[in-house]
């Protein structure tokens, strides 16, 4: 299966000079967890409510005050939407991290996060565990019928055992 398949497409970019109270205003207004941050049409990074917390709070900076820019994750991995899921598992673990951004012809067409992961490997999960039952009643059903198979033939057999034992009756009977 390949990224772009499970990525989410629509993302949201935010200006790198944009206060982290805009951004946290976007994070409401939209339901996500991060945003792609631009500066003109280049992306210069990413800012998740992780760099908040941990760049801003927690360092008791004024979130009205503060540039996205001042926060941001600047060095972002990214993968190309046509390399496989394994990959782009293998990049967030290895560089912990739950957000990758999506390229294709050098520009962002989406992101694929942890939880878009975690939701393919339960449609994987729920696939395999059909067609282990699919395959599981196929074989009952295939061991059945060729029992019958088997049955049919020994009774075949039989009749052309007795058809013969009848024809040398008839035969016997000719004779006498």
């Amino acid at each position: 299966m390949l990224v772009q398949e499970v990525m989410t497409k629509n993302i949201l970019k935010i200006d790198s000079n944009k206060t982290i109270y805009e951004a946290c205003q976007e994070y409401s207004r939209n339901k996500v967890g991060s945003l792609i941050v631009m500066n003109k049409d280049m992306v210069v990074g990413i800012v998740t409510e992780r760099d908040i917390i941990e760049r801003v709070i927690l360092n008791k900076k004024n979130p009205t005050k503060t540039k996205v820019m001042d926060i941001m994750s600047k060095d972002i991995k990214t993968i190309h939407a046509l390399a496989p899921l394994e990959k782009a598992a293998k990049l967030m673990n290895e560089y912990q991290i739950k957000k990758l951004p999506v390229i294709l012809n050098n520009e962002i067409v989406g992101i694929i996060t942890e939880t878009d992961l975690t939701e393919t490997v339960e449609i994987f999960s729920d696939a395999i565990e059909e067609l282990t039952q699919f395959y599981a009643a196929s074989r009952e059903n295939l061991d059945t019928m060729m029992n019958k198979w088997e049955d049919l033939i020994v009774e075949l057999r039989n009749y052309r055992k007795i058809a013969d034992f009848k024809n040398m009756d008839s035969l016997m009977n000719e004779i006498k």
